[in-house]
């Protein structure tokens, strides 16, 4: 008998897909019930076909309040706006709540609303959720009842950086992420911009200077400098399904050389399963970390102009969403924190 009872929210998003995938597999969890606006009462099945003998689930309306009461945790994954609307304490106290979206990472309510540029209908709950970076916030995230799940741009420029930054070896002024996205990041609703014939053959930024993501990864990082930082955040969408590759420049600190480096990486992620930290010369591609929930980090000294450049890849769907989302669950009903998630990427794929 599987212990979790879990609801995904969402389901018909690639997110939520790939979530109910990861759970239908997961050892301790069972998946109760699967919602969609767009969808609702049809099979799961034939909307994903893949799913055919897996699932019998006929997809329905999400009524939170009834969900609730019958399930030990909801899975939220719907766009940003919608989440502070629907999340409430009653909700909270029949069940725990993962939201993959964006509406509790950030705790300042004023800056949610200027760069998402809509209302919070649940601010009293910002200082309760706890932001669902693992690596990080672990024991915070043991005893929540609401997690924030980090999406897949923050998840790669913060744990890309947080060593360096928090160990003080760089000049927290001089930061500049270059990342590139699949064009599932973009979501599964219609959009010109993310047609086949605009983005085959084609590679470009978007949201220069504006992307929602960059608060997020600067509240992070701030808190792990201890004072505010103010980045520069550029993000590309690429013609592949799945992945995340984001290059980082940092200006190094006097006599900080790759061996300090590398030994702070050491310090906080050597331990850490899910982040794989390559051998010196070796960097990461998104071809090694598809359909798997680790995130692959590596760096050189660039000696001559004394920068550090960092590299970082993740699947966006599983660690940079649905795998990480399961990570926290498993974090938060003292489960071993790789249940479900501990197998190796696909390749090739």
């Amino acid at each position: 008998m599987k212990s979790i009872k879990t609801a995904v929210i969402g389901a018909t998003g690639y997110a939520g897909e790939e979530l109910t995938r990861l759970l239908y597999a997961h050892p301790e969890a069972s998946v109760e019930v699967l919602t969609s606006k767009s969808y609702c009462n049809e099979a799961f099945s034939d909307i994903y076909a893949s799913f055919n003998h897996v699932s019998c689930q006929v997809l329905r309306e999400d009524e939170l309040d009834e969900i609730s009461k019958k399930v030990d945790v909801i899975f939220v994954a719907l766009p940003h706006g919608i989440a502070s609307k629907k999340i409430t304490s009653e909700i909270l106290e029949n069940c725990k709540v993962i939201d993959l979206g964006a509406d509790f990472r950030l705790k300042d309510k004023d800056v949610y609303e200027k760069w998402y540029n809509t209302e919070h209908f649940s601010p009293k709950l910002l200082s309760e959720a706890v932001y669902g970076l693992c690596e990080i916030h672990r024991d915070e995230i043991k005893n929540a009842r609401l997690v924030a799940n980090p999406g897949c741009y923050t998840t790669t420029s913060i744990l890309s950086l947080y060593p360096v930054v928090r160990e003080g070896l760089i000049d927290i002024d001089s930061i500049v992420i270059d990342a590139k996205s699949g064009v599932s990041g973009a979501g599964r609703g219609v959009s010109l911009g993310v047609h086949y014939c605009e983005t085959n053959e084609n590679i470009k930024a978007y949201k220069i200077a504006s992307h929602r993501h960059t608060p997020e990864i600067e509240q992070e990082l701030s808190f792990a400098a201890k004072q505010d930082i103010t980045l520069t955040f550029t993000p590309h969408l690429t013609p592949m399904n799945r992945g995340i590759l984001a290059t980082i420049y940092a200006k190094l600190k006097p006599d900080v050389d790759y061996e300090t480096v590398k030994s702070v990486y050491i310090k906080y992620f050597g331990d850490e399963y899910f982040v794989r930290l390559l051998n010196k010369g070796h960097f990461p591609e998104t071809k090694w970390v598809k359909g798997s929930n680790f995130i692959d980090i590596g760096f050189e000294v660039d000696e001559r102009c004394n920068r550090l450049v960092i590299l970082g890849a993740l699947d966006n769907l599983v660690k940079g969403a649905a795998g990480q989302a399961v990570q926290n669950m498993n974090l938060m009903f003292g489960l071993k924190e790789t249940a479900g998630l501990d197998y190796a990427g696909i390749m090739p794929a």
